[in-house]
């Protein structure tokens, strides 16, 4: 199947190309943050640091 796009091809698919660049973009920040994070997690529990919501009412000060 062969669709006309008229006159207006070239800017219809740019803005395809760039929105999808742009996707690639945000997926790709996303998997790296994703990444960073999990090992300054991976580091803090090695380290001992824990979080203060698993601390339970009776631990308050």
């Amino acid at each position: 199947m062969t669709m006309s796009l008229g006159p207006y091809a070239s800017f219809i698919l740019a803005s395809y190309a760039a929105a999808a660049v742009v996707i690639a973009i945000l997926i790709g920040w996303v998997v790296l943050d994703h990444r960073s994070l999990t090992a300054r997690l991976r580091e803090l529990d090695r380290s001992g640091v824990t979080r203060r919501s698993g601390r339970s009412a009776v631990d308050r000060p």
